[in-house]
């Protein structure tokens, strides 16, 4: 019997430019999912490519100009296992354990790092491309993942997280940025 490789995500997906952070896309709560559908299968698939190709471990909807709640991911835990999929309609349940102010990034504020305080465990509930219910639980660096791929869909960037100097030196950076270019 032929073995057959197992599907990469986002190989049968096209690259879309990153949206930066000034774009009001990106401040915008996203719109509940409604339709399980071939263009929703496009959409994954399309986010799995983009964010291989920025070099990321998650990327939301509205970071490539769609106001959908959906976001993959492709991320490792503390303990270095892989956590791989999507999630279509997710909720931030639970957010607890230990507050850790750990550096993060985003591709849709290049080059911008800060320590951002973010929950060690995160449970996030949604559904897959079906519509089949799904809950994910996340500890370390994938719970910073879900919640920060969350806080995208709900219109909020890691920098609305930061406070007093980091806050106001980050969004010295950001506005001294190449990319930004506020429309609003």
């Amino acid at each position: 019997m032929a073995r057959t490789r197992p599907r990469i995500p986002g190989s049968n997906g096209t690259v879309h430019p990153v949206i930066p952070w000034a774009e009001p896309v990106l401040r915008t709560p996203c719109a509940t999912v409604t339709t399980f559908d071939d263009q929703l299968e496009r959409l994954v698939e399309d986010l799995f490519a983009t964010m291989y190709a920025a070099d990321g471990v998650g990327l939301a909807a509205n970071q490539i100009g769609v106001g959908l709640r959906v976001f993959v991911f492709d991320c490792p835990d503390d303990d270095d296992v892989r956590h791989l999929g999507h999630l279509v309609n997710p909720v931030l349940v639970e957010a607890d354990g230990v507050e850790v102010r750990g550096e993060e990034g985003c591709l849709s504020l290049p080059g911008l790092r800060a320590g951002t305080p973010r929950w060690d465990r995160a449970l996030v509930r949604g559904q897959d491309l079906t519509g089949a219910d799904l809950e994910l639980e996340g500890t370390g660096f994938f719970a910073r993942c879900l919640q920060h791929e969350t806080d995208h869909l709900d219109g909020t960037v890691f920098l609305d997280r930061l406070t007093g100097l980091r806050a106001t030196t980050a969004r010295r950076k950001a506005r001294s940025a190449d990319w930004y270019h506020p429309h609003t």
